[in-house]
């Protein structure tokens, strides 16, 4: 049985697998051998689409190739030809190179624009109390509550973040997966690590929560038009230093960040990182970090320090993750930070090891979870309102949160609600 994967932070500073994206229900994979032209996303399996130049030789041409005649579509003058399956783009190109045929073409599965996981498996963004699986099936999240959810659907009729950047402060980004990666504006590797690329797996999980395509496949982040700054300030095995985190925060205001996002946590107070947060602060950038997963009430650091938003995590019921750090005296919001599914690098990563997690995408819990969903929907309010500060920004998240059981007593405002914070 695998392991729940909960993302941690520890003393030094410790941070927290892919779903291989499945074609669309009844689509076809590209035949093997030569001469099968290559399309650029899933096709309807068992038939094509052909328009012929010379209507009188369809039944011939058609024949040749052991096809009947198919239903025209609409006023196209195209003919919905059967095909066996998995056939589809070889009848494609031999069809099309015949001079009595206009042209032979996939017929495409188009999707919605949103992509088709966010509604199974993204329950953080709409919950309707269903219960899913991670991507190979080994785990089993059991039934949600409806509306358990930061209304994320409902605010992107307002905005879907405009391009704002939000710094990612973690393990990297993966430059395979091209959910996340092309929404990586600037990038640095202020790590020990030798390379920019995450070979650890949490920063690439954090940064789709936040900003993952909404291109029609894989996973949709809560800020889908937000760009994201990708400073690696944890090393391969998911440790950094105050030092290098408070870099990372200078870092991410030099490149125009207007939300820093640290999931990331340590039990002692560092001057040197409290600084960086306050002059980030007062330079207009919102930060909020992850509380952490003691399961107690003991502060965590920077998540504790006042000008940080602090997130504990629930699941898809609203209840308080059994895990997360707690306390209405200094953590101030929640989100949905158990069983998340986001984005995980492509090639090998350690925590597909520890938790065994896929390539590509999966599930993982922690408040690291959770603390980027906040970030995306400040960096949402941010888009939402022309005259938006860093104070007023903080406000919509805290003052529009959801008062869920908890509330007052494991954190001080609520669950946050992204609806009502772009409002």
């Amino acid at each position: 049985m695998k392991k729940a994967f909960i993302a941690s932070v520890a003393a030094a500073v410790f941070a927290f697998g892919p779903l291989t994206v499945a074609p669309a229900a009844g689509a076809a994979s590209p035949p093997p051998g030569a001469g099968a032209p290559s399309v650029d996303g899933p096709i309807a399996s068992g038939q094509i689409l052909v328009r012929f130049r010379d209507d009188s030789a369809r039944a011939g041409v058609l024949r040749q190739h052991g096809l009947s005649d198919g239903p025209s579509v609409g006023s196209t003058g195209a003919r919905l030809i059967k095909v066996p399956s998995g056939a589809e783009l070889r009848l494609v190109q031999a069809l099309g190179s015949n001079p009595a045929v206009e042209y032979a073409e996939p017929d495409a599965v188009a999707s919605a624009t949103t992509d088709p996981d966010y509604v199974p498996r993204q329950y953080a963004l709409n919950n309707t109390g269903q219960s899913f699986t991670n991507t190979d099936g080994t785990i089993t999240v059991p039934a949600g509550k409806p509306d358990a959810d930061v209304d994320a659907v409902e605010a992107w009729t307002v905005t879907k973040g405009d391009g704002v950047r939000v710094a990612v402060l973690d393990s990297g980004v993966a430059t395979d997966n091209d959910d996340i990666w092309p929404k990586v504006a600037e990038y640095a590797n202020l790590s020990t690590s030798p390379t920019l690329d995450d070979l650890y797996g949490h920063g690439t999980h954090v940064a789709g929560i936040v900003a993952a395509a909404d291109n029609g496949y894989g996973v949709t982040g809560v800020c889908p038009g937000c760009s994201i700054l990708d400073g690696k300030v944890l090393d391969d095995s998911g440790y950094g230093t105050s030092s290098v985190i408070a870099r990372g925060i200078d870092w991410a205001v030099s490149k125009g960040a207007k939300v820093i996002n640290m999931s990331l946590a340590m039990r002692f107070s560092s001057t040197t990182l409290q600084t960086a947060v306050n002059n980030a602060w007062n330079k207009g950038v919102v930060i909020v970090a992850a509380a952490g997963n003691t399961g107690a009430q003991s502060k965590m650091y920077p998540a504790a320090y006042s000008n940080v938003i602090a997130v504990a995590a629930t699941d898809n019921t609203d209840t308080k993750a059994s895990f997360s750090t707690y306390g209405a005296k200094w953590v101030d919001v929640a989100a949905p930070g158990v069983s998340v599914y986001s984005t995980f690098p492509k090639h090998h990563f350690a925590l597909a090891d520890s938790y065994g997690r896929s390539q590509g995408y999966d599930i993982g819990s922690g408040t690291s979870m959770a603390s980027p969903i906040v970030a995306a929907i400040a960096a949402l309010a941010w888009s939402s309102h022309a005259t938006a500060t860093n104070a007023s920004v903080r406000t919509n998240v805290e003052s529009t949160a959801d008062k869920i059981s908890g509330t007052g007593s494991s954190w001080a405002y609520g669950r946050v609600n992204a609806n009502g914070a772009v409002h």
